[in-house]
């Protein structure tokens, strides 16, 4: 199921710490960043922050530019984004300023915590409680914003355990981190990030989208890359998926085959290659176009990720192996695409299931089925 787009948002210490060991809240940010962090709410959906953070900084949560608020009215949105919390026991306290201030709010909890919450939010107005199951369950989360409440852009504010869940998991889309030009030392201090795996493991590099100075701050913007794995999506391969189908764009125009676009990619998100259909002649798939750029015997094919806007062929006259058997023969186990391969050409074409009959891992991200069909709407 889709979900909203992930911005995890946090301001640092030099030393990566999100506050110092002192009773009061420690400031890494300044005006000019408060105000950026406004208008990132602002451009919000909904604004997500954990129970602990509530407890801990008793935040408010609001866009406090009043030119921004008559914006979003202008636009047709509520004056403020839907406020999200998420509590595992539903321990919340009612006099907190989350609950008195700005528009809609929600809770997501467990099964077990939804009893309680609701009994300590009873008479509080505009509060939704919604359990995700025995254990709290962030897909569910996401999904439940994204289908039932509308929620296309989360900005997520903390704190370091949701931040560290949400990249653990694969689901966080983009990462604005305002980084302090000060050191806490402190060992005890709360961290951005906690211990754990991470996708693509130690060695994954995040790709820096900008870098700039907000005052004595400076922001930097990173996304994901390392796919996910198995037959769960993550944000990275959200975004790869996305490259391939723009990829299609970029083939030669054809009455007698689709326009496809590839990338593949390693376990540590490194991309190792690319293609799209006739870049090497008239009849070569974008798959094969790819594949043809690598040396078979790469080691980091059997951990790859094959990304295509259309599945990969089961049958073609034009070469003797199909592109499914050419991804199969590299040793790739998990591949993502958009679009199943209408009857157009191939009668009941089924390059998915050849290709997990052979114990290939096989997703399909149907909302970026429209972007692969763009290139293609000539065939009808």
């Amino acid at each position: 199921m889709p979900h909203p787009y992930v911005l995890l948002s946090a301001a640092v210490s030099l030393d990566g710490c999100l506050d110092d060991t002192g009773p009061e809240r420690l400031l890494l940010s300044g005006p000019a960043d408060f105000d950026r962090v406004d208008e990132v709410r602002a451009e919000s959906d909904a604004i997500l922050v954990g129970a602990g953070t509530l407890r801990a900084d008793n935040p408010r949560l609001l866009v406090n530019s009043a030119e921004r608020r008559a914006a979003r009215v202008a636009a047709g949105r509520p004056a403020y984004p839907l406020k999200v919390t998420v509590s595992g026991s539903g321990d919340l306290d009612p006099a907190a300023n989350f609950w008195s201030t700005g528009g809609e709010k929600i809770v997501y909890t467990t099964d077990k915590g939804a009893r309680k919450a609701a009994e300590a939010l009873h008479g509080l107005g505009g509060v939704d409680v919604v359990p995700v199951g025995p254990e709290l369950d962030w897909r569910a989360l996401l999904e439940h914003l994204h289908e039932v409440r509308g929620v296309r852009r989360l900005m997520v504010e903390g704190g370091g355990r949701v931040h560290t869940q949400l990249l653990q998991q694969g689901l966080a889309d983009e990462l604005q981190l305002a980084v302090a030009p000060l050191v806490v030392g402190e060992p005890d201090a709360p961290r951005l990030f906690g211990p754990g795996g991470y996708p693509g493991g130690p060695r994954n590099r995040m790709r820096l989208l900008e870098t700039r100075p907000v005052g004595d701050v400076v922001l930097m913007r990173y996304v994901p890359t390392a796919p996910g794995t198995g037959s769960a999506p993550s944000a990275a391969d959200h975004r790869w998926l996305g490259l391939a189908c723009e990829l299609a764009a970029d083939c030669p125009p054809s009455r007698t085959a689709f326009s496809v676009g590839a990338v593949i990619v390693a376990a540590d998100g490194t991309e190792l290659a690319r293609g799209h259909s006739r870049e090497s002649d008239p009849v070569s798939h974008a798959e094969e176009a790819a594949l043809a750029k690598l040396d078979p015997a790469d080691p980091r094919l059997a951990t790859a990720t094959v990304y295509s806007s259309l599945e990969p062929c089961a049958r073609r006259a034009s070469r003797p192996a199909p592109c499914a058997r050419l991804i199969l023969d590299a040793g790739v186990r998990r591949v993502v695409t958009a679009w199943r391969e209408p009857d157009t050409f191939v009668t009941s074409a089924d390059g998915s299931g050849l290709l997990a009959a052979e114990g290939v891992d096989v997703l399909v991200l149907p909302e970026y089925e429209a972007s692969a069909k763009a290139p293609n709407r000539h065939l009808g």
